[in-house]
């Protein structure tokens, strides 16, 4: 069996049987969870925590997310939710500000939504409740994979009401960048850049402030994101791995100064700043796997290919994974004979898009970090003049259909439905 030798293993009390068993009810696990049991497959979720509320989450939903809600009828309840839509970015940068604009774009969605995670994942949970085929487990942490002959056959987990066990044909690791199923399969994710610190804190909001509800200001050795979520604003410090400990060094006042600078629309508030626990860091880094799937068992979402947080499309790339898995091997679950060439399959279909993004993502990291020295000049980041006027000509369409859909946007398949 395989198992994580740092966990004492408790006899099962509960013992359960399903079609597939997910691990994660993130994006990707809770969408596929849903498409499968729409299908009739039976499906068992299993969610360590006992509710989807998790800080710095993303939260934006692109055009092909909207799309896919489209293409299941669940768009129209789901824009009902408290949310923010954008139609177009502005970077604010040395030679002035840079804009993308998704305006152009030929959908019934030409702008990213946003909608706190934890929002949407109970939106899609209640969704997937009005199929007898779904079940989802809170608070159930997996503790060791099931393996007979070779092959995965489900799942041990430890919850508040003690052990349990789920038998499956199919076991799907969705259970993010962290992932428990990919540590318990013995998988190693290879790093594709160094990874990157995020300072997260909060500013108060105000009715009148003059700032997009989604912003960047791009520096030297740093960014600045700055996200609206209503009553404040989401500032994202972003530098390089390590970096939080030379801004700390610097003390608060001196953090507080770059901020202001760097916004200098929100320097009147940054005084609210007045202690280190105000500010969560985040590390996050840019990784894939060579292998995706051993028998029985698949990997999607961050579990296989964690996204940078550039250009914000994580949470997409996951949702797109769930979508090509469903459709690809839905039919096979209800017939009993998903073989490991159907999980390559998969793996087939989704990781030339994720890796390209990553690549594009890479590059962007690696120009604006060249240098690791966050104490370094202020100075903007400049854009060449090229860059800018490809934007202001059609071509700008090019980076805002690549933002909006990704490289192979993903739809329903037809024919499939409730």
């Amino acid at each position: 069996m395989a198992s994580d030798q740092l966990e004492p293993q408790a006899s099962p009390v509960s013992h359960e049987r399903a079609t597939c068993c997910i691990i994660g009810g993130g994006p990707a696990g809770m969408l596929l969870a849903y498409l499968l049991a729409r299908q009739g497959v039976s499906v068992i979720l299993l969610e360590a925590h006992m509710d989807f509320d998790r800080e710095f989450r993303g939260d934006s939903l692109h055009p092909n997310t909207l799309e896919i809600m489209d293409e299941l009828g669940l768009s129209e309840r789901l824009l009902k939710l408290p949310h923010t839509q954008l139609s177009g970015f502005t970077l604010q940068t040395e030679t002035g500000p840079v804009s993308i604009s998704l305006a152009r774009l030929k959908t019934r969605h030409p702008y990213v939504t946003f909608i706190p995670q934890a929002v949407f994942l109970d939106f899609i949970a209640k969704e997937a409740q009005r199929f007898p085929q779904f079940r989802l487990l809170m608070g159930a942490q997996v503790v060791e994979l099931i393996e007979e002959d070779g092959v995965i056959r489900g799942v041990r987990y430890q919850s508040h009401s003690g052990a349990g066990e789920v038998r499956a044909d199919l076991t799907v690791g969705a259970d993010g960048r962290f992932s428990k199923a990919r540590k318990l399969a013995g998988f190693e994710p290879v790093a594709m850049a160094a990874p990157l610190d995020i300072l997260w804190f909060r500013l108060t909001r105000r009715p009148d402030d003059q700032l997009n509800d989604l912003g960047g200001r791009f520096f030297r050795r740093r960014i600045i994101v700055i996200i609206n979520r209503f009553s404040y604003w989401q500032i994202g410090y972003v530098i390089p791995k390590g970096g939080y400990q030379a801004v700390r060094a610097a003390g608060l006042e001196a953090f507080r100064d770059t901020v202001a600078r760097a916004i200098p629309e929100l320097a009147d508030r940054c005084q609210e700043l007045q202690e280190w626990k105000q500010i969560s860091v985040l590390s996050v880094e840019s990784s894939y796997l060579t292998r995706w799937y051993r028998p029985g068992l698949l990997l999607i979402g961050d579990a296989a290919h964690v996204m940078s947080p550039v250009g914000g499309v994580g949470v997409n790339y996951a949702i797109q994974d769930a979508v090509e898995t469903a459709n690809l091997l839905g039919p096979k679950l209800k017939a009993g004979a998903v073989q490991p060439s159907d999980l390559a399959a998969v793996q087939r279909r989704r990781a030339f898009p994720t890796r390209v993004i990553q690549r594009f993502q890479v590059f962007l990291q690696r120009f604006i970090f060249q240098d690791g020295d966050v104490s370094a000049s202020d100075a903007p980041f400049a854009v060449p003049a090229v860059v800018r006027w490809a934007l202001a000509t059609p071509l700008g369409v090019i980076p805002a259909r690549l933002l909006a859909f990704g490289v192979r946007p993903a739809h329903i398949q037809r024919g499939v439905s409730d």
